[in-house]
């Protein structure tokens, strides 16, 4: 019986080295991105969570987020 390869195996099989260098570095840049967006997307839930607090007059809410909303934004 023929030892069968993936096509992952095939394809990491012909890459050079610096394809693999550049596939990382693209990789990384990728996660980048992704983790920007998402923290961008955190940021504007929580803005539309502390006006929702501020319509409701909750005090206790609005201090939370707003706490949440500043560690946020040391981040971003």
């Amino acid at each position: 019986m023929k030892n069968k390869k993936s096509s992952t195996d095939i394809m990491n099989s012909r890459m050079n080295n610096k394809d693999q260098a550049e596939n990382a570095v693209l990789d990384m840049y990728i996660q980048m991105v992704l983790d920007e967006a998402i923290l961008l997307r955190r940021k504007m839930l929580l803005q539309a969570k502390i006006n929702d607090a501020l319509d409701r007059y909750d005090r206790e809410a609005f201090l939370r987020l707003s706490e949440e909303y500043k560690k946020l934004r040391k981040i971003v």
